[in-house]
């Protein structure tokens, strides 16, 4: 099997908290299936073109989201066909806010999205941060770390990635964090986000090798570690 792709956009201007963490997580948990991958960064101002069999986009400041919103337009409708396609993404934050329709800061106006998520994100006042422990009747019991103060909300018939049983996720109030569409994923949780959470990391790995080799069957690692540091998360304060 050839090597999988995966597009790591804007690495230099969105990626905090830990979030560089998700793709050593991929490309080590990738090795460990057999699997080959080649690491390919994309930032503003740099042509995007070609195929990619993953997209990562992680999270940034507010203000740093401008150059970053304004670049992506140029870029939308590659991603939005490999979307469409069934290729996944993980997007985190900043990534998740700018794959929405648009991201209304406080002080820089609107930055426009490119729409790949039926979301609207809107700066408040308050700052939701903590540890976020949630709920997915696929993938089981979700952990990680949020720190925003933009609240999003889901279109009408968009899908949560999870039911919140701490912490805020998507807006506070709602009970819902990030959203999954198609194979695509948004979510405020950095941390990073994969380690602790193995499933969704074999969910990404097995649907960026579906259109190479549909019958590619994962082997099975001992998560025994990560679930443990999986079951800890779920029991910090907030």
């Amino acid at each position: 099997m050839r090597a999988l792709r995966i597009l790591h956009l804007y690495p230099d201007r969105m990626s905090i908290y830990g979030d560089i963490g998700n793709i050593i997580c991929l490309q080590k948990r990738m090795q460990w299936h057999g699997l080959q991958t080649e690491y390919i960064a994309n930032t503003v101002n740099e042509k995007l073109q070609g195929k990619f069999d993953l997209i990562f986009m992680g999270g940034g400041q507010d203000r740093g989201q401008i150059p970053v919103g304004n670049d992506l337009q140029t870029k939308k409708m590659l991603i939005k066909d490999h979307i469409e396609s069934g290729v996944p993404a993980l997007t985190v934050c900043g990534g998740y806010q700018l794959f929405g329709k648009y991201f209304l800061t406080k002080d820089s106006g609107k930055i426009e999205g490119i729409s790949v998520f039926d979301v609207v994100t809107k700066a408040t006042e308050v700052r939701m941060i903590g540890n976020v422990v949630c709920v997915n009747d696929e993938f089981g019991t979700i952990v990680g770390f949020e720190n925003h103060s933009g609240a999003t909300t889901l279109g009408e018939d968009a899908q949560p990635l999870a039911r919140v049983t701490q912490g805020s996720g998507n807006d506070g109030t709602s009970g819902f964090e990030g959203i999954i569409y198609k194979n695509a994923i948004g979510t405020y949780l950095h941390g990073p986000l994969l380690p602790k959470n193995p499933m969704l990391t074999d969910f990404l790995i097995t649907q960026s090798i579906q259109k190479i080799d549909s019958n590619f069957e994962l082997k099975k690692i001992d998560d025994d570690i990560a679930m443990q540091a999986n079951a800890f998360a779920q029991k910090l304060p907030r």
